[in-house]
């Protein structure tokens, strides 16, 4: 019995952020399904080995550009760009079907007392107002009554406050409302709205938080079996692959060592003291 083709194939999904993380994986897991690709970051050269990485498991095509979302000259370029691809004479596909917003990323771990302006400009540029920015410059891409999907790339942090977390956290709660106010203002347009919210997922996050010191990064998954990239990726595929009439509004991931964003088993430690 021969299975089904995938509702993604040929179909065109943007996604940001494209470089490592989140969103390399999930460039891997939509190619698999016969996606057209286009993909955007600073990181042209990562890009590049993603896009072809994307080619190679069966993406039909796999394209980027730079992208960097807390410009908005930059933005414009790169929809206009998108546009040019997704419109032009020779493509099967006329209009962007999937629209992943995963650009973003923590800066510290200070308290607000200890805060630099830098970190905290930096958290809510990528991921409030660089969000605001790639949805606007991408809605009129976006095809109408298709099951298209605007999915948010959110975090346990936006519903959970931590110490040292204050502007981060703020920033994803942030991202949350904003995916709850995207689908009230397009209810009626066929366009489905999500945020799917990992909570520890063993990426560049920690690295990149703690400014390259890679041991401090390691200590936050130590003892524990975090998420992987690639559980977020099959995620986000699973919900841009639902029936049209589908929505799926919001979805909580967390490894089972986690059960809140303070309360984590970390087994292996465990494990050695009861030894």
């Amino acid at each position: 019995m021969r299975s089904s083709p995938s509702p993604l194939k040929n179909k065109w999904v943007l996604i940001t952020g494209a470089s490592s993380g989140f969103g390399a994986a999930a460039t891997l897991a939509f190619g698999r399904l016969g996606a057209r690709l286009l993909l955007g970051a600073r990181r042209t050269s990562l890009l590049a080995q993603v896009a072809a990485q994307a080619r190679q498991v069966g993406a039909p095509k796999a394209l980027f550009h730079p992208l960097d979302v807390t410009q908005t000259k930059s933005v414009n370029a790169f929809t206009a760009w998108a546009r040019d691809i997704i419109q032009g004479p020779r493509t099967p596909a006329g209009r962007l079907h999937v629209l992943i917003n995963n650009a973003g990323g923590a800066q510290g771990l200070d308290t607000v007392a200890e805060g630099k302006d830098a970190d905290w400009e930096t958290m809510l540029q990528t991921n409030v107002l660089g969000l605001l920015r790639m949805t606007r410059a991408a809605l009129p891409l976006l095809a109408r009554e298709a099951g298209a999907s605007i999915i948010n790339l959110g975090s346990l942090a936006g519903r959970t406050a931590y110490e040292g977390g204050s502007a981060y956290c703020a920033a994803k709660a942030g991202e949350l409302q904003i995916t709850r106010t995207l689908r009230l203002e397009l209810l009626g347009t066929g366009i489905r709205v999500s945020t799917v919210d990992p909570g520890l997922a063993e990426t560049e996050f920690s690295l990149v938080r703690f400014k390259g010191d890679a041991a401090r990064a390691r200590k936050v998954y130590e003892g524990m079996v975090p998420l992987q990239a690639q559980d977020v990726a099959d995620t986000l595929v699973w919900v841009a692959s639902r029936p049209a009439h589908v929505n799926i509004d919001e979805i909580l991931i967390k490894p089972v060592d986690q059960a809140s964003m303070t309360k984590i088993y970390r087994r292996a430690l465990m494990e050695k003291s009861r030894g």
